[in-house]
């Protein structure tokens, strides 16, 4: 399935972004604000510079006591940063994600723009019911009826380690 195939992409509220000349504290506070973890960083076209996340804050601005006010969003964004496109594979990019340990993925359409950011909970929100659903036929073509319960209760298990796991990485 494509990225811009899941109708919860729809929805999503457009990424929160600002340009590379903005101070730390501006943009910490607009994250602060709408409660995100990062903030986009873009040019006049909206094409990806780079990503501030909380870690960055946290690690090049704070650990390296730097004024937040003087310090510009281009001094501590990560500019290795991975982009999608919208027709891409949601499953690729969860596998992506999770293989390479980062949590935040900004999506450009044809033309390179910014369209939104996923996160490595989004994708596995918006997967989680067609793999229960999977599950459950594969149940019901190989096992039978009275082994359909477990293998439900078991995915609910991987589900919340899962989900726990990545929580605990966010901490």
């Amino acid at each position: 399935m494509k990225i811009r195939e899941r109708v919860e992409y729809a929805t999503k509220p457009d990424p929160l972004v600002c340009g590379r000349d903005e101070s730390v504290l501006s943009a910490v506070k607009m994250m602060s604000e709408r409660n995100y973890g990062a903030i986009v960083v873009t040019d006049s076209q909206r094409s990806v510079l780079g990503l501030v996340t909380e870690r960055d804050v946290l690690r090049k601005l704070v650990a390296g006591e730097k004024s937040p006010l003087d310090t510009k969003v281009s001094d501590i964004m990560t500019t290795e940063v991975r982009v999608a496109k919208e027709d891409d594979n949601l499953i690729d990019w969860l596998r992506i994600m999770s293989n390479e340990r980062f949590r935040r993925l900004p999506i450009v359409d044809e033309h390179g723009k910014l369209t939104a950011i996923m996160t490595q909970g989004d994708f596995v929100s918006y997967t989680w019911p067609d793999l229960v659903n999977q599950a459950v036929t594969l149940t019901k073509s190989t096992i039978g009826g009275a082994y359909q319960i477990f293998l439900i209760l078991g995915a609910v298990l991987l589900y919340t380690v899962v989900v726990a796991g990545l929580f605990s990485l966010v901490l």
